[in-house]
């Protein structure tokens, strides 16, 4: 699944924090006095390494994004780039002396695994170190929960660095950093550093910005006022072991964060890259640059005035970053980018018509009752993973799958609310039930006894059979239907019923479907009568939520309607919300070929050109999920606004449109297969025409068609 995010803001800042990292290891404003350097690179620049962590937590920490795949690339691509950072700097080290010190083993094992083996190393193995906690935090915890025990330990971090000198006259407490800094030098590491800025950065990612940019430039202005203040006094008070963890660095780097959130634009994919290698090759610099100026005798001019000294560092570092960069680029495997310009074909998500629809419905239900999302068949051939984390963020807390391997996909890409499991599921998975926290559908009594004889405790709803005569226990069998919820491992959280004929406004539809629908409040009464807690209860489906809109419920189950198309062409319902279509299906012209009058194409010759005529391939067929049966002009599709017969029959992997009618048709062109109504190719009509409903066109679209959310 795919989503352009655009986020241009980012990589430009990133530039800017590996500049200001430099100042901390140049002074340059060292020359004005040492509160103004003080600030500048020991306050100010100290947001630069908080800031790396928290795009690293903004990509990879949120718990959508939480799986184990990204987690060991980002491991694997971290340690290839420490392992070249140490060899890098070897002979730095050979020349510092670094080998030459006692104890020399066990301190390269410290300094791999927590310090870094140069000074502004200890960054990678914090990254390693931080991220698999922050991981391993969000992934068993909710975020409130992370955060907390981050922040103790940022905490307990801030203790050995800006506030050492407070607990250092506590002996218990100095004896505990005594300790801690024989394992590695400072607190500013991976384990009371890094993880709670990673999770900021993912808490971000998940929740979005909660505040326009005005209060969020504020916020910043406030907390950093406020940040600076703490580190004078502290500095002035000559409390500080180290100057990197302040209090108010925190709120500082969630406004900074989120304020920086606010530049879209074009990726500048680049300024990624240069700014790691000016963070890692920038102490190089530092070292030619002395030599250069010692060998030159210019050290007057060019390292003792601090501030020369820092601008010729970022000067050689940003160039010699920007030629490493260069021979990269140009050398480096080629590696293919997708996008919706390079893809033969794909489904394109408009998140913003979901967002509307998930809205429009819930506004149709009386209070208390809750929209729940059905996600079955890949949300309808939506990609269920982007459609439930959308709409969970989006406040929708419910959702719905016809399996429990459905279900289990959706917990494993951070879904967190309710999944109620529709269909059936073998008994013998009761312990994947309650591991990954889903609700059963009671289908009969005789699953339900079978259910609860594995001894597990599991969550269920009990499916009503009201008259449809497909799933659930008949509405009369009330005494089954108590011994359900007497159970002893199964906990009814839940009880509905399906409406088999609310899509219709016939009266004899009508009065089926209300005698469906009082059948089954009579049985909650029945259940009520009997000392029954009576839980949330769910009648209505898509269609159930159009024309019933009033119905007193727990829930209501939106499928095709979330998606904003019915099932059928035409079809009335007593209300109107003015749902909009989700999903379209794009791909191009590939390929212009003229015929002349007589010759034919494709296969069975089954089109033939009456006149001359000019005919576009378009490599999407019915692997696609396009149906075959639209061949030869039952179906269209849509090229520069204009409808295009299908020519000859829908190949595995290609189609024909007849283009001869419309002017200025090129290779490259949009071909939209399934788009909207007005333009003649919405869902509806197209399943019509190929025999069908919505439903099954959108469920059973080709699983190769990459999704772009938009």
């Amino acid at each position: 699944m795919k989503k352009s995010k655009d986020y241009a803001g980012i990589d430009c800042a990133r530039l800017v924090f590996a500049f200001l990292i430099i100042a901390i290891h140049t002074s340059p404003l060292a020359i004005a006095g040492g509160t103004a350097d003080f600030v500048l690179s020991g306050v100010i620049a100290r947001t630069g390494v908080p800031f790396f962590f928290m795009v690293s937590g903004f990509f990879l920490i949120s718990r959508y994004t939480c799986n184990n795949e990204k987690l060991a690339a980002f491991i694997k691509k971290t340690i290839l780039i420490y392992g070249v950072a140490i060899l890098i700097y070897i002979p730095v080290n050979i020349y510092n002396g670094y080998f030459l010190m006692d104890n020399l083993l066990p301190n390269i094992i410290k300094d791999i695994v927590f310090d870094g083996t140069l000074y502004h190393l200890w960054y990678l193995p914090a990254s390693l170190t931080g991220v698999a906690i922050a991981w391993y935090l969000v992934k068993k915890l909710d975020f409130t929960k992370a955060l907390i025990i981050a922040a103790a330990l940022y905490i307990a971090g801030l203790s050995g660095d800006s506030y050492y000198g407070i607990i250092e006259n506590i002996p218990v407490v100095k004896d505990f950093y005594s300790l801690v800094f024989q394992v590695t030098d400072y607190t500013r590491n991976g384990i009371f550093f890094a993880p709670v800025f990673l999770i900021m950065g993912g808490y971000i990612a998940e929740n979005r910005v909660k505040f326009p940019l005005g209060i969020n430039i504020c916020g910043f202005a406030a907390s950093f006022i406020l940040m600076l203040s703490e580190a004078l006094v502290l500095h002035n008070f000559n409390i500080q072991r180290h100057d990197s963890m302040y209090i108010f660095l925190l709120p500082v780097m969630y406004f900074l964060f989120s304020s920086v959130l606010f530049y879209r634009g074009r990726r500048f994919i680049n300024l990624r890259t240069l700014s790691l290698l000016i963070y890692i090759i920038h102490p190089m610099v530092i070292v030619v640059i002395r030599m250069c100026a010692k060998l030159l005798h210019i050290q007057e001019i060019l390292t003792r005035n601090s501030l020369v000294y820092y601008l010729a560092t970022c000067f050689v570092s940003l160039i010699s970053s920007a030629a490493v960069l260069y021979i990269w680029n140009r050398y480096k495997p080629p590696v293919t980018r997708h996008r919706k310009e390079t893809e033969r074909a794909y489904i394109e998500i408009n998140l913003s018509n979901l967002e509307y629809n998930a809205r429009a419905l819930q506004k149709l239900l009386p209070g208390g009752c809750r929209l729940m999302a059905v996600v079955k068949a890949e949300a309808y051939g939506h990609g269920s993973q982007g459609i439930a984390i959308h709409l969970e963020r989006s406040g929708v807390n419910s959702f719905a799958t016809a399996t429990i391997d459905e279900a289990i996909k959706l917990r494993k890409c951070g879904i967190r609310g309710e999944i109620l499991i529709l269909g059936y599921t073998d008994a013998r998975r009761a312990h994947d039930l309650k591991k990954y926290r889903l609700i059963q559908t009671i289908t009969d009594w005789g699953y339900a006894k079978e259910l609860n004889r594995q001894g597990i405790g599991v969550q269920a709803h009990i499916k009503i059979d009201t008259g449809m005569h497909r799933l659930g226990i008949t509405v009369n069998n009330t005494e089954e239907v108590i011994s359900v919820f007497n159970m002893k491992n199964i906990n009814v959280c839940g009880m509905y019923t399906h409406l088999c004929c609310a899509d219709s406004l016939e009266p004899e539809d009508i009065l089926y479907t209300k005698e469906q629908i009082n059948s089954f409040y009579r049985l909650a009464g029945i259940l009520k009568d009997n000392g029954i807690k009576i839980p949330k209860l769910h009648i209505q489906s898509s269609y159930g939520i159009l024309n019933y809109p009033g119905l007193k419920a727990g829930y209501a189950r939106a499928g095709i309607a979330l998606y904003g198309v019915s099932s059928s062409p035409g079809d009335r319902t007593v209300a109107d919300p003015g749902l909009r279509p989700v999903l379209s299906i794009k791909s191009k012209v590939i390929l212009i070929r003229e015929l002349k009058k007589g010759e034919s194409a494709g296969y069975g010759r089954a089109f033939t050109a009456r006149n001359d005529s000019r005919i576009a391939i378009v490599p999407a067929g019915y692997a696609d999920g396009i149906p075959r049966s639209l061949s030869c002009g039952i179906g269209n599709v849509l090229i520069n606004g204009q409808l295009a017969p299908i020519a000859g029959r829908i190949c595995m992997d290609q189609l024909i449109a007849d283009i001869t009618d419309i002017e200025n048709v090129k290779t490259g062109d949009t071909v939209t297969i399934i788009g909207t109504e007005e333009s003649g190719t919405g869902a509806a009509e197209i399943a019509c025409n190929s025999g069908s409903i919505s439903n099954e066109l959108l469920s059973r679209l080709g699983t190769r068609l990459p999704v772009v959310l938009s």
